[in-house]
């Protein structure tokens, strides 16, 4: 069987440099690699390129880590099912998987339920996070671009005659800023 492999990372600030060391020092014939590109998207170029060039019955794909396919449960069941209908092996070197045996379809299994676990905890966490800076008078996100007295002067001035497109070049900002300053009905004018 020949091996390929498939190396990504989330951000394009990551390289791939070290999953691909070592997938080739594993034994991989050729290497997919994308860059800022998430786990959570079932469909990503390289990673379905790479689906596409594996060969039914001769190929064993490999990963350095499970996440590296995918964070969701069913996307790895998914996979799975994929990869075990075409008679093509799955490896993750970080966690010892080879679905080529039977205990490593078992390992597989139990390991993208934890994958998911996780995931789930990181989205909870943050959650809370959010519900606390709340909660402490801290609003996530962006700032205004507009304090609330330009604000009120933007109201004032479009109440005085002004065009969007004035009032949104003396305050330096883009017109869809001053709309939701006036607010969404006067978007749809």
């Amino acid at each position: 069987m020949t091996l390929i492999g498939y190396a990504r990372c989330s951000t394009l600030d990551q390289n791939t440099d070290d999953q691909v060391r070592r997938l080739i020092a594993a034994g991989c014939t050729k290497v997919f690699s994308e860059a800022g590109v998430s786990g959570k998207l079932a469909h990503r170029p390289e990673w379905d390129a790479c689906l596409t060039y594996l060969r039914d019955g001769e190929d064993v794909l490999v990963i350095t880590k499970l996440d590296r396919a995918g964070r969701s449960i069913a996307h790895l069941i998914e996979l799975g099912n994929n990869l075990r209908t075409r008679n093509i092996g799955f490896r993750a070197i970080d966690q010892g998987i080879d679905t080529t045996t039977a205990t490593g379809r078992l390992f597989y299994n139990m390991i993208a339920s934890f994958a998911e676990f996780e995931r789930d905890l990181i989205v909870e966490r943050t959650h809370e996070g959010l519900r606390t800076a709340r909660l402490n008078g801290k609003v996530p996100g962006r700032k205004p671009k507009l304090s609330a007295k330009q604000q009120f002067e933007v109201l004032r001035m479009h109440a005085a005659g002004r065009t969007i497109v004035d009032i949104a070049e003396i305050f330096h900002v883009s017109r869809p800023v001053i709309y939701r300053t006036l607010g969404a009905d006067l978007a749809k004018v």
